[in-house]
């Protein structure tokens, strides 16, 4: 295959992504008490939900979603969840037909991405790239971190936060995001983990977690440790809050928290990622590493409320 065989294979298949995937793309303007913002949206389903960022629709008070075809609807917050950075739109009428729901779990560095959407008020563009890295993490404005995270070199810009991220087969991947700031393109996943944000979002209006009530850096264990427990790292608490699960156990500053309800723990972010919905009020035990012991401790996560 010559240069031009190879361009032309590459176009081709960003061309037939965009065809098969554009039409279901929404731009979306979005009025709040602060004026008016843009972004994107997708359909992902046939009964009219939409798939966004929930920084697009933060304090929205009035939602329109234009579609390619000229077709411009209404929407209503269904679901936002701050702490994944999504949200669940759902139109007042008939939209066009939904968007293939892939999985980034099994997506790979270097693998061709298209991003749609809705960059700088440009309605129905397409920028392409490739996977840069894998299992990179978000924060939001709510403090805590998106997981998981692809990475492209597709351009990303503001308005494009909630458009598709979508494989070479037009599959959805990732819901984009503008947040990381031009020149660097992030995605929150489409997984199993974000299926059932997004279930949750369109069933009760709001995603259920539990809540424990540390705070920690990651920290190198004595080799000893590290060979009986096969980790090389730990969480030493850096903080634990007042009246939290984490206090009523016996959880301590300076404790190395080295497993939780039988997982390996060595960040914060995975004691975040065990705090789901199924954690609520029932009892966990938390090993930690404490005055030259392994400790086990029993807690009872309660669920956590935002603001």
């Amino acid at each position: 295959m010559d240069d031009e065989d190879a361009l032309d294979a590459y176009s081709r298949t960003v061309a037939g992504v965009a065809e098969r995937v554009l039409p279901s793309v929404a731009s979306l303007t979005v009025a709040t008490d602060r004026g008016r913002g843009a972004g994107s949206a997708s359909v992902i389903t046939a009964d009219r939900h939409l798939l966004t960022s929930a920084h697009v629709v933060a304090g929205a008070r009035h939602v329109e979603a234009a579609f390619l075809d000229g077709t411009t609807v209404d929407a209503v917050v269904v679901g936002a969840d701050p702490l994944s950075d999504l949200a669940v739109l759902r139109a007042s009428d008939d939209v066009p037909q939904p968007v293939e729901l892939g999985d980034a779990a099994g997506l790979r560095v270097g693998q061709l991405v298209i991003a749609l959407g809705n960059p700088l008020g440009l309605a129905g563009s397409v920028t392409a790239g490739i996977v840069s890295a894998l299992g990179r993490s978000l924060p939001t404005a709510s403090g805590r971190v998106v997981d998981e995270v692809v990475q492209t070199d597709a351009a990303l810009n503001p308005g494009n936060s909630g458009g598709v991220l979508a494989d070479g087969r037009g599959r959805m991947v990732g819901v984009n995001t503008a947040l990381a700031g031009i020149g660097v393109g992030l995605a929150v996943p489409v997984n199993a983990t974000t299926r059932g944000i997004v279930d949750a979002l369109m069933t009760r209006g709001r995603v259920r977690r539990a809540w424990l009530g540390i705070a920690g850096t990651q920290v190198a264990l004595i080799p000893e440790l590290a060979a009986r427990l096969q980790s090389r790292t730990g969480l030493q608490v850096a903080e634990v809050s007042p009246g939290s699960p984490a206090a009523e156990a016996g959880l301590r500053r300076g404790d190395v928290v080295v497993s939780l309800d039988g997982n390996r723990v060595v960040t914060a972010t995975t004691v975040q990622r065990l705090m789901v919905e199924g954690a609520i009020d029932r009892r966990i035990e938390i090993t930690v590493w404490r005055n030259g012991a392994l400790v086990d401790v029993l807690a009872y996560p309660r669920e956590l409320v935002t603001p």
